[in-house]
């Protein structure tokens, strides 16, 4: 997914569509916390994906000109 992840963020960077990024990227902390509390499986490869995506398009976010 990560691959996918990184498409989309370079699409929205060529777009300077930083709303999307930043949806994109709430939601999946949003995703990370609730995960966090999950109790009777084990998150940690799902965890891990979301981490990795949310760094991706944090590095998508800083190479958009600030507002």
């Amino acid at each position: 997914m990560s691959r996918s992840a990184e498409l989309i963020v370079e699409g929205y960077v060529r777009l300077d569509d930083r709303d999307a990024l930043h949806d994109m990227l709430v939601h999946r902390q949003d995703l990370l916390r609730q995960l966090t509390s999950v109790t009777g499986i084990d998150p940690n490869q799902a965890i891990a994906q979301l981490s990795e995506e949310i760094a991706i398009i944090e590095a998508g976010l800083a190479t958009l000109a600030p507002e």
